[in-house]
């Protein structure tokens, strides 16, 4: 699959990715509440997503711009479980490398980052008045979580602690996110990964800078346009809109979402990046 994902035609210059990191710093620091964590929610694309310099520079200027994280708490599309479950929280925590077909090196990636037994600690006192909380003490990152850590952390030197989907409903992960809120107050930064659009069945090319399709360019409007107006109810039923059937054939890249959602409360919501990457929306957003 070594030319799975084709490279843009014409790849932007030093001096347009200096502007585009300029324009999400300032995004971001305008976004962010004095003395708390914003929670986030971002697509994290595929394993190429790290040669992918447009992204990278994304990625990089919103981590320098955010305050510096206690802990990372994330919540991935990759790693469904119920009750909500609890990963590794050893020292240098496991990468799981769960996809197939790509490039040798990328499963050779390495992000070691530290165990978090003290934020997995605070997650089950929050969480456990919702119900039962498990652990799977054996369970790594997945690529979902480490992908874009490993361009907005490269170091691997803040604590990562992966939490499970334990639904795929909407207002279960929004109460979920909800009672996850305080951790903001003590500087741990709540990401929810996904893709704002995901339908990798009905993609015609695989060229990083292809048009979108028109059922990707549809439901990335709706979406805006329905964080604009924190319209949980219409966010929530997202499966009414006609181009969810092509967007998210499956809910998992998308229901991230309501944890950050939850997680954010009624703050304002930023959007630090937009566009597309193989025709898929690549909204991603803070709520502070």
């Amino acid at each position: 699959m070594d030319d799975a994902f084709l490279p843009p035609a014409v790849t932007p210059d030093d001096a347009q990715l200096a502007a585009v990191a300029e324009t999400v710093a300032s995004i971001v620091k305008a976004g962010t509440a004095a003395g708390r964590m914003p929670a986030i929610y971002l697509g994290h694309g595929a394993p190429p997503l790290v040669d992918d310099a447009l992204w990278v520079a994304q990625l990089e200027a919103w981590a320098r711009a955010l305050p510096r994280p206690r802990a990372i708490l994330v919540v991935s599309a990759h790693w469904e479980a119920a009750p909500p479950t609890l990963g590794a929280t050893r020292t240098a925590t496991p990468l799981i490398y769960d996809f197939y077909g790509f490039p040798e090196r990328y499963y050779r990636a390495v992000y070691a980052a530290p165990g978090a037994p003290d934020l997995a600690a605070q997650v089950r006192s929050l969480l456990e008045p919702l119900g039962p909380v498990a652990e799977q003490p054996a369970r790594g990152l997945d690529h979902g979580a480490y992908v874009p850590l490993l361009v907005m952390y490269p170091d691997a030197d803040v604590p990562v602690l992966q939490l499970s989907l334990p639904s795929l409903d909407p207002w279960r992960l929004l109460e979920m996110g909800t009672a996850l809120r305080p951790l903001r107050d003590e500087g741990v930064l709540v990401m929810g990964s996904g893709f704002m659009t995901h339908g990798l069945p009905f993609l015609r090319e695989f060229r990083t800078d292809a048009e979108p399709p028109a059922w990707s360019s549809e439901f990335d409007a709706w979406v805006a346009e329905a964080l604009a107006r924190r319209d949980m109810d219409g966010l929530a039923g997202y499966r009414g809109v006609p181009s969810a059937r092509y967007a998210h054939p499956t809910a998992d890249h998308f229901v991230p979402l309501f944890v950050t959602l939850g997680a954010g409360g009624d703050a304002e919501v930023a959007t630090p990046i937009d566009g597309y990457w193989l025709g898929l929306s690549k909204r991603s957003i803070q709520v502070a």
